[in-house]
Order: C-alpha cells, then sequence, then structure tokens
C-alpha cells in the first residue's frame, strides 16, 4: 500500500479526499493492509479541519477488526471525542462508524455507551437534533 493514498485524506478538493476515504474503507473491509496507518489516523484526529478528523475517525474505527496491538483502545478517550464536533453532519458520520468498534472491540462497548449518553445533541439545530438523538438510540438500543 502506497502512503499516497493515505496523503490524499489531507487533499484540499474534497472530492478526491472523499472518495480515496471510501477506497481505504473498502480495501480495510477486506485486508489488513490499511492498519499499518492507524497511527495516522489517530493523529488525524487533532487536526483543526472537520473533514479530516471524520476521515481519521472513520478510518480508526474500520481498523477494529485488526487493532490486535490494542492503538484503539489506548486512545479510545480520544477517539470518542470526534461524537462532541460542533458540526452534526460529522458526527452522524462518526456514530455510523462505530459500528466496526461495537462488532471487534466488545470490551469498548461500556466507554461507548457512557459517552453516548453524554451526547449534547441538544447544542444543534432543531432539524439534527431528532436525527443524531435516533442515531444515538439506535446504537444503545443494538448493544
Amino acid at each position: 500500500m502506497d502512503i499516497k493514498k493515505i496523503n490524499m485524506l489531507y487533499d484540499k478538493d474534497n472530492e478526491i479526499g472523499y472518495e480515496n476515504l471510501l477506497k481505504l474503507e473498502k480495501l480495510s473491509l477486506e485486508t489488513n493492509e490499511v492498519y499499518q496507518y492507524i497511527d495516522e489516523f489517530i493523529k488525524m484526529l487533532d487536526n483543526e479541519k472537520t473533514f479530516i478528523r471524520v476521515r481519521g475517525f472513520r478510518l480508526i474505527c474500520i481498523q477494529a477488526k485488526w487493532d490486535k496491538e490494542n492503538k484503539i483502545n489506548n486512545n479510545i478517550e480520544k477517539v470518542l471525542l470526534e461524537l462532541d464536533d460542533e458540526k452534526p453532519t460529522a458526527v452522524r458520520q462518526c456514530l455510523a462508524s462505530l459500528k466496526y468498534l461495537l462488532i471487534y472491540k466488545k470490551e469498548l462497548l461500556t466507554d461507548i455507551k457512557n459517552k453516548l449518553e453524554k451526547i449534547n445533541y441538544m447544542k444543534y439545530k432543531d432539524t439534527m437534533q431528532g436525527l443524531i438523538k435516533k442515531d444515538i438510540n439506535n446504537i444503545l438500543e443494538k448493544n
């Protein structure tokens, strides 16, 4: 796997970055080839740009199957902080990606549930509050 694919996640052209994210996610479902960049994905959570942080979050979650080194476990507090993002669409993307953590990292269930119960979805516009609340409730009900 080429580092250029990881660097493309930072591309200023959102379409290029997003397309590459989707390719890396698809590859991650099939093989552990992308896992070698988990530290970079964790670093992406510190980026000032929301779309970069969300890409990092999504790629971290989808690596859960391959995380035998427990890098996700060791950084779970930092990872879950992205669920407090100021942009509700970012939060919804992150909530959707949690499914991988919940499948492959059952030991993190309590941490995830605790975080979900503390999310302040009321800070978002009325139109987004119900959607985020529904997303959270769906996750909690299934787990």
